[in-house]
């Protein structure tokens, strides 16, 4: 920087002897005064800017309490919701239950305990009555067959014997001196007494044979042989588990339980169609029973329906039943607008107001197009069809047009 730029100083003298005073500062000089006619302007600028912010203000939140009230509408679910109407359709009464032997016949050892020799069928075999099942071991009664046959030959021996010299005796017993009275009468006795000899061994040898051919376990009647336990070795008492089980004439049947309700509907007669799992055609049936008691408990009576003979329709299968009862027109609804909970069955419609309601009802079936509405419903109601199961009872539903309902 210059010398030249700088203020130029003079030396001054100070007197160290002297106190030295402060230098007194200058005042600052007052700012000039505004003009009236300025500050006004300024006042009412600032008020119409501020009243320009209040109205903006007034017209966005009426604005958006016009624009708020159709958003919560349209912000409302859509739903399917179709009158049912009333359809015609088949009444049916549906059971289920299983395949079983009509005369399920147990067969097992009545006479005395022994080993298994021989079992001479299998599951499935065709048998005639009076067939042998299965041969016990005979080692110990045939032996005392043979030694009862043997005695009662030497009592008819003796019987014919006894009852020739008594015959005799009598022959000549009006002869001078052949016989006393007294010798006539023990030789009758002892023909009396040998044929009764003779009766005894007669009646042993009949008890010992009859136990002997109750080793051979026969066929009661012509059937089906439907289970087998008999094996070869086996002990077996009388009264033990059955060795067999027969199908008496091969004759199958279904049976089923029915509910309370559905009982009324069903008469000895009707033909009824029974589906067995796994075999395509259903086989037909009759009615041929109805349960005379309903069980308390389960509230179910059995239902009793003659079936034709089939290989395919063995017993123990699992069966479900079906026999039409009549026809009608209920209102039927989408399996998916059927709802349940602890109150029972129900759907929701739509009312007049756009909200949902709750509607108990009772179904009594189903149908290839739905489910059958019994009571409940007259069929002009808007059903739910679709998301029901996400919906509130008293909840706003906005309902899809039928061109956009899926």
């Amino acid at each position: 920087m210059n010398d030249e730029a700088l203020p130029h100083l003079e030396p001054s003298t100070v007197n160290l002897d002297e106190p030295s005073l402060p230098t007194p500062i200058a005042p600052r000089p007052a700012p000039p005064a505004r003009e009236p006619g300025l500050l006004r302007r300024g006042y009412l600028v600032a008020a119409a800017i501020l009243l320009l912010v209040v109205v903006g203000l007034v017209v966005a939140m009426r604005g958006g309490a016009k624009s708020a009230a159709p958003t919560a509408a349209e912000s409302a679910p859509l739903v399917t919701a179709l009158p049912p109407g009333r359809t015609p359709y088949t009444m049916t009464v549906s059971f289920t239950g299983a395949i079983v032997a009509r005369y399920d016949m147990p067969i097992g050892v009545d006479a005395e305990a022994g080993h298994i020799a021989a079992v001479l069928v299998e599951v499935g075999d065709h048998v005639r009555a009076g067939q042998v099942l299965a041969r016990l071991d005979t080692s110990v009664l045939a032996p005392q067959v043979a030694s009862l046959r043997a005695a009662l030959e030497q009592s008819r021996a003796e019987a014919a014997r006894a009852d020739a010299d008594w015959h005799r005796a009598e022959a000549i017993a009006n002869s001078v001196g052949a016989l006393s009275k007294e010798e006539v009468g023990k030789r009758h006795s002892d023909a009396v007494t040998t044929a009764a000899k003779v009766r005894a061994a007669e009646a042993q040898l009949a008890e010992s044979e009859a136990r002997l051919g109750r080793t051979e376990i026969r066929a009661p009647a012509d059937g089906i042989v439907l289970t087998r336990t008999a094996e070869v070795g086996q002990a077996v008492t009388p009264g033990g588990p059955a060795l067999f089980r027969l199908a008496r004439g091969g004759e199958i049947e279904m049976r089923a339980l029915a509910s309370e309700q559905d009982l009324p509907r069903l008469r000895v007669g009707q033909p009824a169609e029974v589906r067995v799992t796994g075999v395509a055609t259903p086989a037909q049936g009759t009615v041929r029973l109805l349960g005379a008691v309903i069980d308390p408990t389960t509230r179910l009576g059995e239902v009793r329906v003659t079936l034709p003979k089939d290989p395919n329709l063995r017993p123990g299968a699992f069966a479900r039943g079906e026999v039409k009862v009549g026809t009608d027109n209920r209102p039927i609804v989408a399996q998916t607008a059927l709802q349940s909970d602890a109150r029972g069955s129900y759907v929701l419609i739509v009312g007049a107001d756009g909200h949902v309601q709750r509607r108990a009802v009772r179904v009594g079936g189903a149908q290839p197009s739905g489910i059958v509405v019994v009571d409940g419903l007259d069929g002009s109601e808007r059903v739910v069809t679709t998301a029901a199961a996400f919906l509130h009872e008293g909840e706003l539903v906005r309902v899809a047009a039928a061109k956009d309902a899926p």
